[in-house]
């Protein structure tokens, strides 16, 4: 990740219509929180920067069509698809407990007014179905990204590359219109109850507008296999909350009762992903501004009169509460010992204001500064009963640094837990109990096993560094799945990524932000909107989860050529197999295979 200084926040800015708010409040209606709210904006997408495709509509014939297109499909809105690409009905095979999705398409040579979504029941037989309340019909919203024909560079983007709409967005709204000679992508979700018995369910997505009207079948073919709660997810996934861009986004006052409610529903979409880690801040600002809402101190330092340290947890406890109530709960990260401009900003009592303090990993300054802290704070986690499941954690930091903020940590408390995302060290990997390496590092198989045999994570992460695979808002849908076969491959536990709610001034509508490339910066959408991104690497966690639930069958029961087929497949997940176009051809032969089994 790279430092980088932003333009502050415009308040002149409400993504919320204020008019519709005050209405809501002043009529007292059930809708109570702003994420709720937030859900029912309407707004306008941005203009397409490219004219419109005629060849592409010169083949259409006059009116509205709709059908059922590939999920690893990225659909222009000025252009129509290819006839081929769009099928009347769609199929899919389910594990029980599984959420599975496919894309749709409305293209139009006409205004279409009021479009609606309607999905029916899934019907076996008189005594079998599936609810059509586990059936979920969204418009894909576009927003503003790179063209990813001009990304050629990650990191510190200084030049202003072309740009294009990109489908994006699962907006929850209830209707929708559509201009002439545009394309509109839907997105259909089922989730299969865990009880559902085995077989084969049939329903309807039923498309209504304003002099139109089409219905498409589909199937979806429940096999005995069942997927194990989420809670019960081994995959480590590990995506980092900004609580602070969740205040400003929402329009309500930090850490209040309101900023609370309105962050749930997105946290909750991230738990029923599979998240695994909470993010807090031990000091301010450990990441040098470099997002739109900088990431404030959860953990107050303050300096008293006569030169002793106390330590204000309030909020950080608060913090790590709610987010555990919300099921996140097996792992607090706490950023970071080594922030970048190592400059520490603490309230001194004599002067009664914020003071910065500057010292070097390696410096008997750092350590007593952090000594006494360090000492605190493992006294108030075990208070808490959270101290075996926090650690000390720091990203991309240098391997001498790293050796002397755990020499430092070590003095303090010698029981406690470190982590670190950054490039491997073979020096410092026994001292880290959550290791998350570059993707492009290579970690011996001695290594990984002994990691394992101790109980350790290894995860890798992918940054502004990789311009594939990637989870950018241009990257190839396929590459989010594609994550979680390349971890199996590497025999990860997991992935990281810094980004699952780093919102830009008006996310709804543009996704790029500063030197990094278009969606680097936030994986969902205010509202607890969803994405194809994150749907995909969700579907992706899900693979995992079923690759290590056959394998320990297979072993067990002896099955070895099916184990073979299961690792074989696997073997094509390499980053070196990867081209930014063709993640999808290793996934398709992989999920056939998988499911087959």
């Amino acid at each position: 990740m790279i430092g980088n200084n932003m333009t502050p926040f415009n308040s002149n800015k409400n993504h919320i219509h204020l008019a519709f708010l005050s209405l809501l409040l002043t009529l007292c209606v059930h809708t109570s929180t702003l994420a709720q709210l937030a859900s029912l904006e309407v707004y306008q997408e941005l203009p397409d920067p490219h004219s419109r495709n005629l060849a592409t509509w010169s083949n259409v014939t006059s009116g509205a069509h709709s059908g059922f297109v590939s999920t690893n499909q990225h659909f222009d809105r000025s252009s129509a698809p290819s006839q081929h690409d769009v099928q009347s009905q769609w199929s899919k095979t389910a594990w029980r407990g599984e959420r599975v999705h496919t894309q749709g398409i409305i293209y139009t040579t006409r205004r279409l007014n009021d479009i609606q979504l309607i999905v029916s029941d899934l019907q076996k037989d008189q005594h079998a179905h599936i609810s059509k309340e586990h059936v979920k019909a969204n418009f894909v919203r576009y927003v503003m990204a790179d063209d990813p024909k001009g990304l050629k560079q990650g990191c510190a983007i200084s030049v202003k590359l072309d740009t294009a709409l990109h489908a994006d967005m699962i907006d929850p709204i209830s209707s929708l219109s559509m201009e002439d000679s545009t394309s509109r992508p839907l997105w259909l979700s089922v989730d299969v109850p865990r009880h559902t018995p085995p077989g084969i369910y049939s329903g309807t997505l039923t498309i209504k507008a304003e002099n139109y009207s089409r219905q498409h079948p589909f199937t979806i073919t429940v096999l005995a296999h069942t997927l194990p709660e989420v809670q019960d997810w081994t995959f480590q996934l590990d995506l980092w909350q900004n609580p602070y861009s969740d205040a400003r986004v929402y329009g309500v006052p930090l850490w209040s009762n309101e900023h609370f409610q309105a962050m749930r529903a997105s946290y909750q979409m991230l738990r029923d992903a599979g998240q695994k880690v909470i993010t807090t801040t031990l000091i301010h600002d450990p990441w040098s501004s470099q997002t739109y809402d900088v990431y404030g101190g959860m953990i107050k330092w303050i300096k008293q009169k006569d030169g002793s340290w106390t330590y204000d947890y309030r909020i950080f406890d608060k913090w790590v509460q709610f987010m555990m109530d919300i099921g996140i709960d097996q792992q607090i990260s706490a950023y970071s010992m080594i922030p970048w401009t190592l400059k520490f900003q603490y309230y001194d009592e004599v002067s009664g204001q914020d003071q910065m303090f500057e010292a070097k990993p390696d410096s008997q300054a750092y350590a007593t500064y952090w000594g006494s802290m360090l000492r605190d704070f493992a006294r108030h986690l075990k208070s808490k009963g959270w101290f075996d499941i926090t650690t000390i954690a720091m990203d991309e930091r240098p391997e001498k640094d790293m050796q002397a903020a755990i020499k430092v940590i070590r003095d303090a408390d010698s029981a406690f837990r470190i982590s670190m995302a950054g490039n491997y060290h073979e020096e410092l990997q026994a001292d880290l109990v959550d290791y998350s390496v570059a993707s492009t590092q290579t970690i011996s198989s001695e290594v990984l096993q002994s990691r394992k045999e101790k109980g350790y994570i290894t995860k890798f992460y992918t940054s502004c560094t990789e311009i594939f695979p990637n989870t950018y808002t241009s990257s190839d849908y396929a590459e989010l799945n594609w994550m979680a076969w390349h971890a199996l491959h590497k025999h990860y536990d997991g992935y990281l990524r810094w980004d699952y709610n780093n919102w830009n001034r008006d996310p709804f509508k543009d996704s790029r932000f500063g030197p990094f490339p278009a969606g680097d910066t936030y994986f969902v959408y205010p509202g607890a909107r969803s994405s194809i991104r994150f749907e995909r690497l969700r579907e992706g966690i899900q693979d995992f989860e079923k690759v290590t639930f056959l394998r320990r069958q297979f072993k067990a029961n002896g099955h070895l050529e099916d184990l073979k087929k299961l690792e074989d497949v696997i073997q094509a997940f390499t980053i070196q197999s990867l081209n930014g176009k063709n993640a999808h051809i290793a996934l398709e032969k992989a999920q056939a295979i998988l499911n087959s089994l």
